[in-house]
């Protein structure tokens, strides 16, 4: 396991093929194949089966306690929201229904039946709410979070960092469509963006977006932390969403 602050997933994709589950290349991708074996190594030591790479989990794979680092799913504790939409990562607008819906108005509100509408902006204020109580909801996020563009007023304007939420635009730059997650992730090479939300694929998951779709990013008001570096990863040969409904 590295020092840094960014996991090697290379490292990742050895123990998991040292162990007997085929994440694929070990080429430092977080791909499907990669995703699928850390589903099947945490079933077989009786954890939920999630995509997801916290302390236990790591623990379990490099037989040590381990860390989290500023990685999407493999992130250090520090960066509450986005550690919230983590908890929940897989869970599906339909076969998760319930599961979903439960969290989504756990915190006192809600748009309402993920199955007939976007929730990204949902999903987004429940881990804002549940983890920052106190955080104000001004402008026009206020009257309508569920709206992604909207998220323009939400907080403070920050730069590209690790949690910052990133507003992108869908369809048309200068429409109305869009799309609200958290950044857990950067490929320099390839301009693309790691995002952590909800209403991608109809599930919380990340996904790769391109660079040039950011209309800006945002960090809550109530948080006086400095937001940890974005983490430099690879995305070569990664699916790029265009259109994350």
């Amino acid at each position: 396991m590295p020092k840094g602050t960014i996991m090697d997933i290379r490292k990742v994709q050895q123990a998991l093929n040292d162990k007997g589950f085929n994440p694929g290349l070990i080429d430092g991708v977080m791909g499907p194949k990669t995703e699928f074996a850390i589903v099947q190594f945490k079933q077989s030591i009786g954890l939920r089966a999630r995509p997801y790479l916290g302390p236990i989990t790591l623990s379990k794979l490099f037989g040590k306690t381990v860390k989290h680092s500023p990685s999407g799913r493999y992130v250090r504790d520090g960066v509450p929201w986005v550690n919230e939409l983590g908890r929940h990562l897989g869970l599906h607008e339909r076969t998760n229904y319930k599961t979903l819906s439960d969290w989504l108005r756990s915190d006192g509100a809600t748009l309402g039946d993920p199955r007939k509408w976007p929730w990204c902006g949902d999903a987004m204020q429940t881990a804002i709410r549940l983890t920052l109580p106190n955080e104000p909801w001004p402008g026009r996020v206020g009257l309508n979070p569920y709206l992604a563009r909207n998220w323009l007023s939400f907080g403070v304007k920050c730069k590209m960092a690790y949690g910052a939420m990133i507003v992108i635009w869908r369809g048309k730059r200068n429409g109305s469509s869009g799309h609200i997650a958290t950044v857990v992730g950067y490929d320099p090479k390839r301009k693309r963006v790691r995002i952590r939300g909800g209403n991608q694929s109809n599930r919380i998951s990340d996904t790769w977006v391109s660079e040039h779709r950011v209309l800006g990013y945002r960090k809550p008001s109530t948080w006086k932390k400095e937001l940890p570096p974005v983490p430099i990863m690879n995305s070569r040969g990664a699916v790029v969403s265009t259109n994350e409904a």
